[in-house]
């Protein structure tokens, strides 16, 4: 048997087998958040390049994961999770919530993201807690010890809201300035958001009801624990 053969008789080996390519786990994540065109898989998941993702997609579908749907209304193809698929989704969310207790907080801030962070973060906007309903937020993010990136959350009635890369020109309500290392603790729950404001590390700007109500509307990351916070 080679060396990196896994026995196929194991159940457990077969499961590695499907689930072990790199970037599998992390764009089924992406799927059960409800992407399905490419461009917003990719988007949730940049690290990888279009041909990777293209492949992946591809592997995903011969083992039974992903479905191919072409909708000619729009001209677009959609992927979606299949039934087999779905059935992993609480084994994988329980993967992550056993990394999040037991990984060290500082290995799991080692390698930050703030594409992946800021997208992740537009689709957990609580809408019904905004006090206007309709804004613009900047975030303005430091990555120490030289790097500074902006990202816009457009969010407009009737309108999924929005992640912009580039100024969309519109004036902004919030601005939330903050080091990208105290945004992603946070909003992880390895810290909370009054301890990262009264550090000064998180800073808010603007609308003073949306400042106000920021902890209510930025809904944490799923994998945040209150117990796990660092007061």
């Amino acid at each position: 048997m080679p060396e990196n053969a896994y026995p196929s008789f194991c159940p457990v080996a077969m499961a590695a087998k499907v689930l072990e390519p790199r970037w599998t786990m992390l764009v089924l994540c992406e799927m059960w958040s409800g992407s399905t065109r490419f461009n917003e898989i990719q988007r949730g998941v940049p690290g990888m390049s279009p041909g990777l993702l293209s492949k992946r997609l591809k592997s995903m579908e011969a083992m039974g994961l992903v479905q191919r749907r072409n909708q000619a209304a729009c001209g677009h193809a959609e992927y979606v999770t299949t039934p087999r698929a779905d059935e992993l989704e609480p084994i994988v969310q329980t993967l992550g919530e056993w990394a999040h207790r037991n990984v060290e907080q500082d290995v799991s801030l080692e390698y930050l993201d703030a594409r992946v962070l800021m997208w992740n973060i537009r689709r957990k906007i609580k809408r019904s807690e905004l006090p206007i309903d309709k804004c613009v937020i900047q975030f303005t993010l430091h990555n120490l010890p030289d790097e500074t990136v902006n990202y816009w959350i457009v969010i407009k009635p009737g309108i999924e809201t929005d992640l912009c890369y580039v100024n969309p020109g519109l004036n902004v309500d919030l601005f939330v300035i903050s080091q990208l290392r105290a945004l992603t603790s946070a909003w992880m729950g390895h810290t909370s958001f009054e301890h990262e404001l009264a550090d000064e590390t998180i800073t808010l700007v603007g609308h003073s009801g949306l400042a106000r109500t920021m902890t209510k509307w930025l809904v944490k990351s799923s994998f945040a624990n209150r117990s796990d916070v660092t007061t």
